[in-house]
């Protein structure tokens, strides 16, 4: 029987991945990797996606890297594990449609640094997070350095990363690393209505908010404004803005077709 480390189903506008490892707490090795890059490579090219959850099979998100991969060769285990795994970073970032994390059990290593990048993430109650690079004596990847300190500033950022202590889902929701933490047996149910809101919305302009964003730290005042007049007109140029504002008229809610 031909098995596959990521599940990639479609659902309506919902694009979900479901790592599919569990037996290694879905760690992720160059298979899963590349699935993942491949998966995502489709989703770019799927116009009708308009939301994307990330989910893990098992007792665990993604507890990490998979550490057989780097033991024989620590060198080219990273390089074939990054290459994939840092184009469907890329990918993702460029979306419109909003990337949620569904988190449950344990996130550690590239798993948390995984859900760093998502725009959305929902925990269960008894999930434990941990950066864990230091304790094996390296820096971090897939994007941690980039989205932990904008999360929680530079202070908070050290602490995760320089004392590697596992902190709990109660410490994540304080430091604002997750959006919500409910109780385990609700999170597949809320992770669904939860996608399902983000796949009705104005799905343009998700994506030009969530590049607006993202990309602020790095403009001054001006370019940034300049960004959002540019996003703004091009909103204007959509479907949707003219429904949602035919739709404040009219005292209605919206329907939105993410065009």
């Amino acid at each position: 029987m031909t098995t596959t480390p990521l599940i990639h189903t479609r659902q309506g506008a919902i694009a979900t991945l479901r790592f599919d490892r569990p037996d290694a707490m879905n760690a992720l090795d160059v298979p899963t990797a590349i699935a993942l890059r491949d998966a995502v490579r489709a989703i770019a090219q799927d116009s009708g996606v308009r939301a994307v959850l990330l989910q893990g099979s098992g007792r665990a998100f993604v507890a990490g890297g998979d550490l057989a991969t780097l033991r024989a060769d620590p060198v080219q285990g990273a390089k074939d594990l990054l290459e994939p795994l840092n184009e469907a970073l890329v990918l993702l970032q460029a979306l419109d449609a909003p990337v949620i994390a569904q988190v449950h059990g344990a996130a550690a290593g590239a798993g948390l640094s995984l859900m760093l990048m998502c725009d959305f993430v929902l925990a269960a109650e008894g999930t434990k997070f941990n950066l864990a690079y230091i304790n094996l004596g390296t820096s971090c990847d897939v994007g941690a350095s980039w989205a932990l300190p904008r999360l929680v500033g530079l202070r908070h950022a050290l602490e995760i990363a320089l004392l590697g202590e596992t902190f709990t889902a109660a410490d994540a929701l304080r430091l604002g690393l997750v959006n919500r933490v409910l109780p385990a047996a609700e999170l597949d149910a809320a992770a669904q209505a939860f996608a399902a809101r983000i796949a009705a919305g104005p799905t343009v302009a998700y994506g030009h908010m969530r590049r607006l964003m993202r990309g602020s730290a790095g403009r001054g005042l001006p370019e940034q404004l300049a960004a959002e007049a540019q996003a703004f007109g091009a909103c204007a140029r959509t479907a949707d803005m003219r429904e949602g504002i035919e739709a404040f008229f009219a005292k209605r809610p919206p329907q939105f077709r993410g065009q």
